[in-house]
């Protein structure tokens, strides 16, 4: 079942009614001109089942503990945005699958060969997908990062990763005069941070609903960083992202503020069509193939993660 995402840019009261999400517009209920009837027809109910993540992107929000309780149990991920109506924190449940210690024990005995077996078909997976974008969006056929594919050995020590970065954005969005990629550059990095932190939702919430530790990575150890494992996992995925910036890029909108017309694209990522295995499958659901085969190969059921493929697309 593809889940929802929801966003709240405006103000809101946000409660629980029968398991459901109750939303209810400051605005509405308190204007003393309007009758009851209306305002009862005002709040809508969405099953929290439903829901896959929020996103509260007003700070005239006004969230229950209930409705956070409710919603953390339902492994929703739940995003707040700062002031500059960037993503700034997310929720998650702390436990969500009924063998939870037994898979974090897999996980955290992983070896250290196997890890980086695990990040070399990470790093193969994502410059495939960046090879397809450049083909894609700019019509370059990449044979360099072709080659570079075959070339990645166990761990990336060559750090063919990096070099694959350096050619995609130089092509991907070259045309921009000072462009590089950047969380604190110049825009469409704007819109890469707002999708990519939606993307980071997306598989953290995958990675609890598969049992597993989103802060112990397979590569990126950053002390200060809880979800390791979650920016190694969607690697594969950031193309997905990318190709969309760079859709939005090309139809001429102006990027340098994150409209509401932007997000609403960029919400799209979740149900964005993805190809593993030879099926396609939205998104989200495309992470919990991947997060479900990863836990595969650290219970030694599995040799190679479930990475999605966009030369299908």
């Amino acid at each position: 079942m593809i889940k929802r995402t929801l966003y709240f840019g405006n103000p809101a009261y946000l409660s629980t009614k029968y398991a459901q999400l109750e939303i209810r517009l400051p605005e509405v209920e308190k204007n003393k001109n309007l009758p009851e009837s209306f305002k009862a027809t005002a709040i809508k109910q969405i099953p929290i089942e439903d829901i896959g993540v929020v996103i509260l992107d007003n700070k005239q929000i006004t969230i229950t503990q209930g409705a956070l309780s409710a919603l953390l149990e339902n492994n929703v991920a739940v995003i707040s945005c700062n002031e500059h109506r960037m993503p700034s924190g997310l929720m998650l449940p702390l436990a969500y699958n009924t063998t939870q210690s037994e898979r974090f024990r897999h996980q955290i005995e992983a070896s250290l060969p196997l890890k980086k077996q695990l990040w070399q078909q990470t790093i193969q997976a994502k410059i495939a997908n960046q090879s397809a974008v450049l083909l894609l969006q700019r019509g370059l056929v990449c044979g360099n990062m072709e080659a570079w594919i075959k070339r990645v050995k166990s761990g990336d020590s060559e750090n063919l990763e990096g070099r694959a970065a350096v050619y995609y954005w130089q092509n991907l969005f070259g045309h921009i005069n000072g462009f590089n990629r950047d969380r604190e550059g110049i825009p469409p990095n704007n819109l890469l941070n707002y999708g990519y932190a939606i993307l980071r939702a997306v598989v953290a919430r995958s990675l609890v609903s598969s049992g597993l530790l989103p802060t112990l990575g397979i590569h990126h150890h950053n002390r200060y960083n809880a979800y390791c494992l979650a920016d190694d996992i969607m690697e594969p995925y950031r193309p997905y992202v990318d190709k969309l910036v760079a859709e939005i890029v090309d139809s001429g909108i102006d990027c340098s503020t994150l409209t509401t017309e932007i997000k609403s694209e960029l919400l799209s990522i979740p149900v964005t069509d993805v190809v593993i295995n030879g099926r396609r499958s939205p998104l989200m659901i495309g992470v919990g193939i991947t997060t479900a085969s990863l836990y595969k190969c650290y219970s030694g059921e599995l040799r190679k993660i479930a990475y999605p493929t966009m030369k299908n697309d």
